[in-house]
């Protein structure tokens, strides 16, 4: 998971479920209260693949309801984002973005129009939509044990507490035995929201087992638009300050409570809310009447929303438009790889030229 700029604590009325995951997943923290109880094995990857993310790739918004500083990047590179690392060697990076220019390049003009690019970045969100079933089969597997095709949710709270360090043994021996389990608070308000969650993956007819796609919806909520809705409902709950289930831009841009330490971390935080409110103002407030609805912001959400990839398609390359002809040129993607690919390639046109 890229590192992001997170809200300090005390931000949101209500601890989203994104946060308190976060904690979980970001610390190798354990409960003080269970110690004697615990694996002397830390959690292993494949047990934290079980765990649903905060940050969902090829989607505008967190699950705690905060920006994805790294969308334009995630939808631009696909898969091939990890090439672009910061050591990765400069002319391998440039020949890397040169083949990715033609390729977004459809009709080979040399230039990428907003139209090209917006079904780039439909590609690929669709390959970060493939990507997370193939994950999905992994971990459904996982926290399927019998294989019987379904999970119950004691199954996935035995591997949950698992993957976070518990005796697994122990406690599915106690959640069979209707034994009090004795967990830390902060782990409780986890399980409780995925509980939640759980049942909100759960699709008629209810029966309180997830079967693969139900499971997929459970990691990935950004595949179902049932739980699209109930992301939008997470995240209006946290940000939502008078309760109305709508919110105001002053809602949307609030800062996190607390003093500011210094020039730099009010330059830090200036720069946060000039993002959030050009988002809410020019892109999630369909109608600009001040007010994002759950609609407008479940519509802002769905990965898959054609207007939202072309608009996303049209501030990429207003970006980086230095002759002002509303499309790219592949000098100009060199000259602002930085923004493209997190990597600043030097001397980008005397390498054009190498390239040819």
């Amino acid at each position: 998971m890229s590192s992001r700029r997170r809200p300090r604590a005390g931000h949101l009325r209500a601890a989203s479920f994104g946060i308190l995951l976060g904690i979980l997943l970001a610390v190798d923290g354990r409960p003080a209260n269970m110690s004697a109880h615990k694996d002397k094995n830390p959690s292993s990857r494949e047990d934290n693949e079980i765990l649903p993310q905060d940050h969902l790739n090829g989607v505008k918004m967190e699950m705690d309801g905060h920006l994805n500083k790294d969308f334009h990047q995630e939808v631009f590179l696909g898969k091939e984002l990890e090439e672009f690392e910061e050591d990765s060697e400069p002319k391998k990076s440039r020949r890397k973005l040169v083949e990715i220019f033609n390729k977004v390049d459809f009709n080979k003009d040399n230039s990428v129009s907003a139209k090209e690019m917006q079904r780039w970045i439909m590609e690929k969100t669709e390959e970060h939509f493939q990507e997370a079933v193939r994950e999905n089969k992994l971990s459904f597997r996982a926290v399927d044990p019998d294989g019987d095709g379904h999970v119950t949710w004691d199954e996935y709270r035995v591997k949950f507490l698992a993957s976070k360090g518990f005796n697994e043994k122990e406690v599915a021996e106690k959640i069979k035995n209707n034994e009090e389990l004795k967990v830390d608070e902060e782990t409780q308000e986890v399980l409780e929201s995925l509980k939640d969650r759980w049942f909100q993956a759960d699709n008629p007819p209810a029966d309180q087992l997830l079967n693969e796609e139900e499971f997929l919806s459970f990691l990935h909520p950004e595949h179902s638009r049932g739980m699209l809705k109930y992301m939008v409902k997470e995240i209006i709950r946290d940000l939502d300050q008078d309760g109305n289930k709508e919110l105001t831009l002053s809602e949307f841009i609030s800062l996190p409570m607390g003093t500011v330490e210094n020039q730099q971390a009010q330059d830090i935080d200036d720069d946060w809310v000039r993002e959030r409110k050009k988002e809410f103002e020019e892109v999630i407030d369909t109608n600009h009447n001040g007010i994002v609805t759950m609609e407008e912001l479940e519509e802002y959400m769905d990965p898959m929303n054609e207007y939202n990839a072309l608009n996303e398609a049209k501030q990429m390359i207003a970006v980086a438009d230095e002759n002002q002809n509303h499309s790219l040129e592949l000098e100009e993607i060199l000259k602002y790889s930085e923004y493209f690919t997190g990597s600043k390639l030097m001397d980008y046109a005397r390498n054009v030229h190498e390239e040819f």
